[in-house]
């Protein structure tokens, strides 16, 4: 069963706006150090790839359907890759407290998330599903 759906648009101008006005701070503040070092690795498109990964914070925020509020922050949504290279999320905090507050007892989530970018855009979306535990 869908449990949350949520989609954001980022513009990567906008996001290189903010690195070149407040820098590390920006940084430290909005992401993880492995989506940090994931962005640092690709200089020529460190800012699409950091606009990537906002716009899939944003989405999910969407898809649990607080925004940043009620103890959702954006550095608790970390993007990170599976050994196939398919993103997904590495959730702590109030993001991880709120998802599992949606789920319902006796199943467990399964996060989709599929991102993109194309100059000035970067897109993500965010499909939240609960599965039922077999013998449960």
């Amino acid at each position: 069963m869908i449990i949350g759906i949520g989609s954001d648009l980022c513009n990567i101008e906008r996001i290189q706006n903010s690195l070149d006005r407040f820098g590390e701070r920006f940084v430290n503040r909005v992401f993880t150090e492995t989506e940090r070092r994931k962005a640092e690795g690709r200089p020529f498109t460190r800012a699409g790839t950091y606009a990537k990964r906002f716009a899939a914070k944003e989405a999910f925020s969407k898809a649990v359907g607080t925004g940043f509020k009620r103890g959702v922050f954006m550095r608790d949504i970390g993007v990170v890759n599976k050994m196939s290279g398919q993103p997904t999320f590495l959730l702590t905090g109030g993001a991880k407290e709120r998802l599992d507050a949606m789920i319902p007892e006796g199943h467990l989530a399964d996060i989709h998330l599929t991102m993109t970018d194309d100059h000035p855009f970067a897109q993500a979306f965010v499909i939240i599903t609960a599965s039922a535990i077999e013998g449960a």
